[in-house]
């Protein structure tokens, strides 16, 4: 009788790695390039309001932020009340009519986020609000801390 005995192939049963390091270094490029790191300096005091009733607003890269507060001097003095819009203080009111209209050319679901310090004078967030209307910028999101 015939005694057969099974063959078996000779190939390895190991993962290739030689293309692992260009999948890392795609993929380290493609994250570097897509993340967007948006530091703004504040140029203004915030101190926020408190509420109890908040809402996260969950698409950040819709949102541009208009602060409202007391202008920082240094050596920890404040001026009168001052607007920032992104790094830069805004000299005049008309200007922001002008600004916020550009960005929501850009971005048409653009939502503006006031952020707004307690001590702020009122005449001032009103104004703004006008010239985010003037703008056509009607959906307004003012920033608060939750109340504890």
């Amino acid at each position: 009788m015939a005694h057969f005995e099974k063959k078996q192939a000779k190939t390895s049963q190991a993962v290739p790695t030689s293309a692992m390091p260009d999948v890392v270094f795609m993929l380290l490029i493609f994250f570097m390039v897509t993340t967007v790191l948006r530091e703004v300096e504040l140029q203004v005091q915030v101190d926020y309001a408190s509420a109890e009733n908040i809402e996260k607003i969950e698409q950040k890269r819709l949102v541009s932020y208009v602060y409202i507060g007391p202008e920082r001097l240094g050596g920890n003095q404040v001026g009168e009340t001052a607007v920032q819009i992104d790094d830069a203080l805004v000299d005049e009111m008309g200007a922001i009519r002008n600004i916020m209209y550009d960005k929501l050319v850009e971005q048409p679901r653009l939502i503006v986020s006031l952020r707004v310090d307690n001590e702020s004078e009122f005449g001032v967030v009103t104004d703004v609000q006008q010239e985010l209307r003037h703008a056509g910028t009607l959906r307004i999101n003012y920033s608060t801390r939750r109340e504890i």
